[in-house]
């Protein structure tokens, strides 16, 4: 299937900016289960490109207004491309990528207790398969309701297993918490999904498991959907939680208060278009 993919988050404040520093996740690599025929991030600053520790293409961009310079109020990020993706679950890291033990330590939004520990060893077997990880799965979305305004980006595995409700995001750390509470090195997946039924997921995440630590083989699993990683899916970063790859993050100074709206549009090359969609927070 080839996408494509048009990001905006646009930022509006009550007061003069005064300084801003963002590193943006928002641009996806090639690998076995896409192509990145094109792609272009831009920003209201100079872009300058790193490679993170995780192997993620980012971007960083700052801003300082100048003595008598103009009052700045709003700005946005925007990124956009089209990507081929195949209906490819099992990736394979190369040796410059971190060694799979890496993503068995807990991290503050991943941390396990008792419950979450229960969970994992509930259903993952010795030598655990496709099957224990969907079903793995089932139990995380039966006990995390998907819900969107009942939790916040930094809302831990605990306090969503405690609610019982959340979004993507929070079914994702639950899933990664149990499996590495059970001996499974995962990791978060940050990236897009394509449903003409359901565009308000547009923004997604899910989690690769690694079911092969010497050959480095990964099972990338959307727990959300209930299914592995298919043409539907376009990676976009990686790493032990959302903080360490969230698609945009960055701190300021001024600005008052901040409103934010992101648009995000994915249509298939070719197909029907997908209507765009307006979060905001």
């Amino acid at each position: 299937m080839k996408l494509s993919i048009r990001h905006e988050t646009h930022y509006q404040y009550s007061a003069p900016l005064k300084y801003a520093l963002q590193q943006l996740c928002l641009t996806p690599q090639a690998n076995a289960h896409q192509e990145v025929v094109d792609w272009q991030v831009s920003a209201p600053g100079p872009l300058y490109a790193q490679r993170d520790g995780f192997g993620n293409l980012s971007h960083s961009w700052s801003m300082a207004r100048a003595r008598g310079g103009r009052h700045v109020y709003q700005g946005s990020v925007q990124a956009h491309g089209t990507v081929a993706t195949t209906p490819l679950a099992w990736l394979v890291d190369d040796l410059a990528a971190p060694h799979p033990a890496l993503y068995l330590r807990p991290t503050a939004l991943t941390a396990a207790n008792a419950a979450l520990a229960g969970l994992g060893h509930g259903h993952i077997a010795s030598r655990p398969g496709e099957r224990d990880l969907l079903g793995l799965a089932e139990a995380v979305c039966r006990r995390i309701v998907y819900r969107a305004g009942v939790t916040d980006v930094a809302t831990t595995a605990q306090q969503a297993l405690a609610i019982g409700a959340g979004v993507c995001q929070d079914q994702a750390h639950v899933f990664i918490a149990a499996c590495r509470a059970a001996g499974l090195p995962a990791r978060y997946v940050s990236g897009y999904f394509h449903s003409p039924t359901a565009p308000e997921l547009a923004s997604h995440a899910w989690a690769d498991v690694c079911l092969d630590v010497a050959e480095r083989r990964w099972l990338s699993v959307d727990i959300t959907h209930l299914c592995l990683m298919d043409e539907r899916h376009v990676r976009l970063a990686v790493g032990p939680d959302y903080a360490a790859c969230a698609p945009v993050r960055g701190v300021r100074e001024g600005g008052g208060d901040e409103s934010m709206r992101v648009r995000v549009r994915i249509e298939p090359m070719g197909g029907p278009v997908a209507e765009p969609i307006t979060l905001e927070s």
